[in-house]
């Protein structure tokens, strides 16, 4: 039922901490997700720096935001400006390049407040590596809901439970926000050998559920077993988030580019080495080196929470 379970990794990222849950040294990917973080939850005294992610390079890849508390505002290359709020998504698709930042807006800085909230690349099917960078914000009726008998769930991206989210995703996927009151009963979307999803993962942001007979805790993912129809029953209030997908084959990962070419890989390097991708308009004063890159050395960390 469960292939394995992946505990968060905790990082601090100057101010805020987050919990990587993807990749793992044994499941780099569910599906096309192939980085998830968990930010937060965070609570800032009025003045603190909270977000401030300077302007930095993506390839080959789709960024989703997703708040539970918060708000965080957004600039990219391509000219978008956007304040995401609790129950909305930020999609970003970097395909052959963008350069974007996340910052505290100085308002809410000094007023300080929470945040809580999940980041995830998507990696872009080959043929789409190189498609035009674009953004969109979805909220409301772009992202379908549901509410029953203890049970708040919300379609974040994709197709799931026969509803469509309108996010506009490039491979066949899910990502489904529940909220469960203690004693809940659910299931996630079907798996392969029912006609669903070939890969299906949930991760448990707050309480405790029990996915058939094993008990996941706050911070960490069950990774689903292809074939398994589980049972997911909330022990205590509880926010999961359950995700998954079509695999699309192996990714490069270096820094904040993803791709499935090493040429293309180094010459995303170059390009922003030299100062040829456009930088955020209005956030143009500052920006994130290449970090560097011995032969001998893993992949730098990425810049975003992701």
């Amino acid at each position: 039922m469960i292939e394995m379970v992946i505990d968060a990794r905790k990082k601090d990222l100057g101010g805020f901490e987050v919990g990587r849950v993807l990749p793992f040294a044994r499941k780099r990917m569910v599906g096309p997700f192939i980085f998830l973080d968990h930010m937060g939850p965070a609570e800032f005294a009025p003045g603190a720096e909270a977000i401030n992610v300077r302007p930095h390079p993506h390839i080959g890849l789709s960024t989703l935001s997703y708040l539970f508390e918060g708000e965080m505002t957004h600039r990219d290359s391509t000219g978008a400006h956007n304040v995401i709020l609790p129950g909305e998504v930020n999609w970003m698709t970097a395909g052959k390049g963008v350069v974007h930042s996340e910052r505290t807006d100085p308002e809410r800085r000094a007023a300080g407040g929470r945040l809580n909230g999940m980041q995830a690349w998507i990696a872009l099917p080959t043929e789409r590596e190189d498609d035009a960078p674009s953004f969109s914000h979805h909220a409301g009726g772009d992202l379908p809901s549901y509410e029953q008998a203890g049970l708040f769930a919300r379609l974040v991206a994709g197709e799931a439970y026969g509803a469509r989210a309108s996010v506009p995703v490039s491979s066949p996927l899910f990502y489904v926000h529940w909220e469960m009151q203690p004693g809940v009963r659910a299931a996630p979307p079907k798996g392969k050998g029912d006609g669903g999803y070939s890969e299906r993962a949930l991760y448990v942001v707050t309480g405790s559920v029990d996915v058939g007979d094993r008990r996941i805790h706050a911070g960490q993912m069950a990774v689903l077993e292809p074939a398994s129809e589980p049972v997911v029953t909330a022990l205590e209030t509880s926010t999961v988030m359950i995700l998954g997908g079509e695999p699309i084959g192996q990714r490069l990962i270096w820094w904040n580019f993803v791709s499935s070419s090493q040429e293309r890989m180094e010459a995303a390097k170059a390009d922003w080495q030299a100062g040829r991708m456009k930088l955020p308009i209005g956030d143009e004063e500052e920006f994130i080196p290449l970090p560097e890159d011995p032969a001998s050395a893993t992949p730098p960390p990425p810049t975003d929470p992701v």
